[in-house]
């Protein structure tokens, strides 16, 4: 069976930088594209980053482009997302979801629109 586990979500101040990673197990990364997502109660389900499997092309929303950068590491079939001057609003559960229903993501994404999902990590900002 496919999982994925997320881990490393912490509180951490505001400016500060947190690793993100989601470990899958049950098949390889290189076998579907990769996205972050995050969900709020106020904004509901916004996607943050993706990998393309096939050339690895990283794509982002605007809000964390320049901060965030998503990464994978294939000899431990784990992505990462690396979250550098973290902001209040950037203050979320994140999710790892793979085998997107289309491509490439877009900012309002939906729960139905990933096959799998981790469970989430929760990340807190203090200002």
């Amino acid at each position: 069976d496919v999982q994925l586990v997320d881990t490393g979500g912490a509180e951490v101040q505001a400016g500060g930088s947190l690793r993100l990673s989601c470990a899958a197990s049950g098949y390889s990364l290189a076998v579907y594209d990769m996205s972050w997502l995050r969900h709020t109660p106020d904004k509901g389900l916004e996607w943050v980053s993706a990998v393309d499997r096939n050339d690895g092309m990283r794509l982002y929303a605007d809000s964390v482009k320049g901060r965030f950068t998503i990464s994978t590491d294939n000899t431990k079939n784990t992505l990462y997302l690396q979250m550098n001057f973290l902001k209040s609003e950037d203050a979320a559960r994140y999710y790892c979801a793979a085998d997107a229903r289309f491509w490439p993501p877009r900012k309002n994404m939906t729960w139905t629109d990933f096959t799998y999902w981790g469970q989430g990590t929760q990340v807190s900002v203090s200002s």
